[in-house]
C-alpha cells in the first residue's frame, strides 16, 4: 500500500530517558484494514513505540504524521481515566472532550457493551473491570486507529474474547488496530502484520508467516 495511504506514519522516531536509549530511530507505518502486533521481549521499547504513535509521548528525534481526519484511540498499560470517578463519569467526562453529540447516550452504549459496573469508584473495580473501561475509554469518538499496549494481561481468557471481537469491530470497518504483547497466541489469532522490537531496535516487519517461518525462534531467546 502506498506510503499516502497510511493512518499513520513514524519516521525516524526515537525516544531517550537521560542516557538510557528507548528506542533507536524507527520507520513504521499504521495502514487501513491491518492488525499490527509489535512484538519484543521486556525493554525492547514497545510501549514507547505505541505511546509515540498514540501522541502520547514526543519523540526525542523524527516524527509522526497523521492522515487528515483520522483519530486515534490509545490504550495505554495504566488505566487512562480519573479513579475517583464512576465509570459512568468517567465515559461522560472523556466523551465530551472527544465531541460526541450525546455524552450520556456514548457512556452508556459502551457501559452496556463492556458490561462494567457503572456507579462505583473506578479505584474499586476488579482488574477486569478497569481495564475494560480503559478500553471503553479509547473507543469514544469513533476512533480510525486502536493503539492497545499490552491489552489482555489482566484479563482472563473470556474477557479477552470478547475484548478482540470489540476491537475487531475497528479493523473490519477499514480502520487499524496495533497492539504491543508478549502473548504469542494473540499474534497468530489476530495480527496480520508483525513488527519486532529488540533493545529499542525495530528488526523485522512482515507478515505474520514469514516472521514464524524467519524470526520466531530468535526474539524471545
Amino acid at each position: 500500500m502506498r506510503d499516502n495511504a497510511s493512518f499513520l506514519r513514524a519516521r525516524g522516531v526515537a525516544r531517550r530517558f537521560g542516557a538510557q536509549v528507548a528506542l533507536e530511530p524507527t520507520d513504521l507505518d499504521v495502514v487501513p484494514g491491518e492488525a499490527l502486533a509489535v512484538i519484543g521481549p521486556n525493554g525492547a521499547g514497545k510501549s514507547t513505540l505505541i505511546a509515540i504513535l498514540a501522541g502520547a509521548l514526543e519523540p526525542s528525534a523524527g516524527s509522526v504524521e497523521r492522515a487528515d481526519g483520522v483519530r486515534v484511540g490509545w490504550v495505554p498499560q495504566r488505566p487512562a481515566y480519573y479513579e475517583l470517578l464512576t465509570a459512568r463519569e468517567n465515559l461522560e467526562l472523556f466523551a465530551r472532550l472527544e465531541g460526541e453529540p450525546d455524552p450520556h447516550a456514548a457512556a452508556e452504549t459502551l457501559l452496556a457493551q463492556f458490561d462494567v459496573p457503572a456507579d462505583r469508584p473506578s479505584a474499586t473495580l476488579s482488574v477486569g473491570n478497569r481495564q475494560r473501561l480503559n478500553v471503553a475509554v479509547a473507543l469514544l469518538g469513533s476512533p480510525r486507529v486502536l493503539l492497545l499496549d499490552e491489552p489482555t494481561a489482566s484479563l482472563d481468557p473470556g474477557q479477552r474474547r470478547r475484548l478482540w471481537e470489540t476491537v475487531g469491530v475497528v479493523r473490519e470497518d477499514g480502520g487499524a488496530v496495533a497492539f504491543a504483547t508478549q502473548n504469542l497466541e494473540e499474534l497468530e489469532l489476530y495480527a496480520t502484520r508483525v513488527a519486532v522490537l529488540q533493545r529499542g531496535r525495530l528488526t523485522f516487519t512482515g507478515p505474520v508467516d514469514e516472521y514464524e517461518r524467519v524470526h520466531a525462534e530468535e526474539v524471545f531467546s
